[in-house]
């Protein structure tokens, strides 16, 4: 393994002489943004919309696949390829998942005599120009990756001080989307080093999704809409029970601090990757869409079975989380021992409401959603359609709405007033 102490170490004395400052552009909330209102602070939007990156991307979260979860550095350019290929065989392209994104690895351990990355010669021959246009042959969008750092969290060479020649470059080869990570940052504030890619990335005229990967480490939903259109709110998910719920709970304060243009990320998808259960999986899939998070797909899209594949196809929780009004869902009711008897909710376009019953205990609970804490009036009554079986409720609602659910499962349904009705505030 190649020692990089001494050039890190002279990074560090050249970087602590240097002042760097970035002005953040706020762009105010467009007049025809809807805006609901709810009662009860816990759908509080007060910053709904107020920070955004002007950029006209993720007006609704981002949709497609991802490396890491399943390859991590194994990947080359027959994976992508064959990846792009099954999105499209699939039908999950036609659903949406469009972006097909590399993230670390890609690139040589050094850059080239003029300073430049340079695509591994090994696992990416053709290069990434190359790869670009047959993704885009395909109608879908291909992304990169790269580092805030001197180096990638996998020690190949990072975008610090390079920000204006690696978006000119990504931009000439028909990049769509940049994953930047946070490794080997030098202690430098995130807020100074994330600033310029923003810029580099808009001075080069080519419409790049920016795709902040922070960790959630100086609390980006507070600074990062004007920077990012997305920012990564939580550390990195693996595929295990006890990520996914606890990665769900740190991702959920920022809720107010999501919305068209910018989005919390709290991680890519595990579904399909072997170590939760189907039930699991499926709450997984259902919160992430009602939290309004990015949909990447994390397993190998090649060989996923037909489980994973109907989890990642719902069209009615897709629908959910690409839903124009763009707010955030969020825990709004818990109880029981642990509070694992939860219920998730969030407005949606159309007066509608989407409401999801969270058992994280040990087994099957019956779980009650009252129209308090639903902000619903309690005179109002409430169809039902559940998204996970495609059916509607026999009967309307009024008042509360009970659901048995299996131990590690989620139920999802959307209530539509059954009267004109303004949510009250």
């Amino acid at each position: 393994m190649v020692n990089h102490t001494v050039y890190i170490s002279l990074l560090i004395l050249w970087v602590s002489a240097i002042s760097i400052t970035v002005a953040v552009r706020v762009v105010p909330l467009p007049e025809n943004n809807e805006r609901p209102a709810l009662k009860s602070n816990l759908f509080d939007t007060s910053n709904y919309g107020k920070l955004q990156l002007n950029n006209g991307l993720a007006q609704t979260p981002q949709m497609g696949w991802n490396s890491w979860n399943f390859f991590a550095c194994n990947i080359n350019e027959t994976v992508i390829k064959e990846t792009a290929d099954e999105l499209i065989s699939t039908g999950l392209a036609e659903l949406g998942y469009v972006y097909v994104n590399i993230d670390d690895c890609w690139s040589s351990p050094s850059r080239s005599l003029q300073g430049s990355l340079v695509p591994d010669p090994e696992t990416f021959p053709s290069g990434i120009k190359s790869l670009a246009d047959y993704i885009h042959e395909k109608g879908l969008k291909l992304g990169i990756y790269s580092d805030a750092g001197v180096f990638t969290c996998q020690v190949r060479p990072g975008s610090l001080f390079h920000e204006s020649a690696d978006a000119e470059l990504f931009a000439s080869w028909g990049v769509d989307y940049l994953k930047y990570d946070n490794c080997y940052n030098l202690g430098i504030k995130p807020e100074k080093r994330y600033p310029p890619m923003r810029d580099a990335l808009n001075a080069t005229g080519h419409t790049i999704f920016y795709s902040l990967c922070e960790w959630g480490v100086d609390d980006p939903a507070l600074w990062a809409g004007g920077v990012g259109n997305s920012w990564r709110t939580t550390d990195d998910i693996n595929d295990s029970w006890a990520s996914m719920t606890t990665i769900a709970d740190l991702n959920d304060k920022w809720a107010a601090y999501a919305g068209p243009g910018g989005w919390n990320d709290p991680d890519m998808l595990e579904v399909g990757n072997g170590g939760m259960t189907y039930q699991e999986y499926r709450a997984h899939f259902s919160i992430w869409a009602l939290m309004k998070a990015p949909l990447l797909i994390g397993c190998d899209v090649r060989n996923m079975t037909a489980e994973t594949l109907e989890i990642l196809s719902n069209k009615e929780v897709i629908a959910v989380n690409q839903d124009p009004l763009g707010v955030q869902g969020r825990k709004v009711y818990a109880e029981g021992k642990d509070n694992c008897k939860q219920v998730w909710a969030g407005p949606l376009s159309g007066n509608r409401l989407v409401v999801a019953f969270w058992n994280r205990c040990s087994k099957a609970v019956t779980i009650t959603a009252k129209w308090e804490a639903l902000g619903l009036d309690p005179t109002i009554s409430v169809s039902v359609r559940d998204i996970w079986k495609h059916e509607d409720m026999p009967e309307d609602a009024l008042t509360s709405f009970s659901t048995q659910v299996d131990s590690h499962d989620c139920k999802m349904y959307i209530f539509t007033p059954q009267m004109a009705y303004q949510f009250a505030v």
